[in-house]
C-alpha cells in the first residue's frame, strides 16, 4: 500500500528532526541546554486549570457539543479583543474556534484557494505554513525578511506578476523566528497593498502578548480596513502557557470566518467543552499572570543578550516573541553551527535554514529556560572562542 502523492509531498517536519537529535544527546547522559524549542516552560495559571477541572466534572461536558464551539467562548474572544486592542468583534459572525492555530494556518489555503493558486509566505517563517500549501495543492512564493528592513517584507520588491496572481498572504508579528515586531504604519501599508491587488491577509498573532521595553504588540485588526481583507489568528498557547491544550481562535472578516467554520464542520466535532470553559477563564479573568510572564521573558532576554555581548556575539535584542535571532560566525552554515554547538557545548539552537532560504546565516534561540541556564549556555559557547 502506498501513501498518497499529497502526503509524499509534505515537507520533512523540521522540529521533529531537531527533537530526535536532542533526545539522542540526552540519552547519552549529556547535560543538554535546549534553546532550540518553542515550547513554553512555565505551567498554565492555576485559575485556568481549576476552570477545566470544574467543567470536566460536569456531565454536559462529556457529550458532543456545538460543532462551531461554545457561544460563550466566542463572546470571550470578542471581549478580549475589545479590552486588549479596542477592536469590535461580532462573536456570532467574526469568530471561529480553532483546535490550536496551527490547524487554522494549515486549513486556510484549503478554504480560500483552488489548486494551482498562488499564496505569499514570509521567509524566514514558521515551517508549518508549507504544510497548508502542500495539502491544498497550491503554489507559493516567498517574501524575504531582511535585517536591513527590520525583518518586514518589502511589498515594492514583489514582482508584478506575483502581486497580480497572489490570492493569500501570511504575516506573523511578533515574528517567529526573528523576534521582530510590526508597527501601525506597516499594517496600514499591508491593507492598502492587499486591497490594491485583491489579496486576502492572514495575520498569525501567536506571540501577540509578548512585547518588550514597554511596547505592546498591536493587532492587525486595529488598522482601518483590515477586516475587509483579512483575519487574525490568536492562540492561547503562548499567552497562557496552554500549548498542550490546543485551543485558539480566528477573528475578522465574516466570509473567511464562515469558510473556516465550514471546513471544520467536516473535519471535527467541536473542541472538548471543558477546554473551551478554561479558555473563557483565561481570556476574561485577571490578566496579571500575563504581565508576570512577559516580565519573566524580558528578564531572560536581557540576561541572554548581555551575556552574548560579553563574548562578542553580535546579538540584537528581540522586540517581541520569546525568540532571539542571532548571526552565525564566519566559516559555518546555520546547520553546521547548530550541530557544532550541540557536539562541542551541549547547547541546542535551531538552525535558521529550517525556517527558509533567508534564514541561512542565523540560528534561533528560545528564551524558554531560566536566566541562569541561558547565561550558562552562552558561557559554554564563549569557551569555543568563535567570536
Amino acid at each position: 500500500m502506498e501513501l498518497s502523492e499529497r502526503l509524499k509531498r509534505l515537507p520533512v517536519q523540521f522540529f521533529a528532526t531537531l527533537v530526535d537529535k536532542v533526545n539522542k544527546a540526552i540519552a547519552e547522559g549529556r547535560d543538554i541546554i535546549n534553546l532550540g524549542q518553542g515550547n513554553p516552560d512555565q505551567p498554565t495559571p492555576g485559575h485556568i486549570i481549576r476552570a477545566l477541572q470544574d467543567a470536566a466534572e460536569d456531565p454536559q461536558s462529556h457529550k458532543y457539543s456545538l460543532f462551531r464551539g461554545l457561544p460563550e467562548l466566542k463572546e470571550a474572544a470578542a471581549i478580549f479583543y475589545k479590552n486588549q486592542y479596542g477592536v469590535e468583534i461580532d462573536p456570532k459572525t467574526e469568530v471561529a474556534i480553532l483546535f490550536g492555530t496551527k490547524t487554522g494556518l494549515v486549513e486556510l489555503p484549503m478554504c480560500l484557494l483552488n489548486q494551482g493558486d498562488l499564496m505569499l509566505l514570509p521567509d524566514p517563517g514558521y515551517p508549518d505554513y508549507l504544510s497548508g500549501v502542500v495539502l491544498a495543492g497550491v503554489e507559493y512564493e516567498t517574501m524575504p525578511l531582511k535585517a536591513e528592513n527590520n525583518f518586514l517584507p518589502d511589498f515594492s520588491a514583489i514582482p508584478e506578476h506575483q502581486r497580480n496572481a497572489a490570492k493569500l498572504m501570511y504575516l506573523n508579528y511578533p515574528n517567529n523566528p526573528t523576534g521582530a515586531t510590526a508597527n501601525r504604519d506597516f499594517f496600514e501599508e499591508t491593507v492598502a497593498f492587499a486591497k490594491q491587488h485583491n489579496i486576502t491577509v492572514l495575520h498569525d498573532f501567536a506571540y501577540g502578548a509578548i512585547g518588550y521595553d514597554g511596547k505592546k504588540p498591536i493587532s492587525f485588526l486595529e488598522v482601518e480596513g483590515a477586516k475587509d481583507i483579512g483575519v487574525e489568528m490568536y492562540t492561547l498557547s503562548k499567552t497562557y502557557n496552554m500549548a498542550g491544550w490546543r485551543v485558539g481562535f480566528a477573528v475578522g472578516n465574516p466570509t473567511i470566518i464562515e469558510a473556516i467554520n465550514l471546513i471544520q464542520d467536516h473535519l471535527y466535532c467541536s473542541l472538548f467543552p471543558a477546554v473551551q470553559k478554561a479558555a473563557i477563564a483565561a481570556l476574561t479573568e485577571d490578566q496579571h499572570c500575563v504581565d508576570e510572564l512577559v516580565a519573566r521573558y524580558e528578564g531572560r532576554r536581557n540576561a541572554f543578550i548581555n551575556a552574548c555581548q560579553k563574548i562578542g556575539w553580535e546579538a540584537v535584542a528581540p522586540s517581541g516573541s520569546f525568540f532571539a535571532w542571532l548571526p552565525v560566525p564566519s566559516g559555518f552554515t546555520s546547520e553546521e553551527f547548530a550541530d557544532y554547538l550541540l557536539e562541542k557545548a551541549d547547547v541546542v539552537v535551531a538552525a535558521g535554514n529550517g525556517f527558509g532560504e533567508y534564514g541561512e546565516g542565523y540560528v534561533r534561540v528560545g528564551l524558554l529556560v531560566d536566566e541562569e541556564r541561558l547565561v550558562e549556555a552562552v558561557g559554554r559557547i564563549g569557551k569555543l572562542r568563535l567570536f
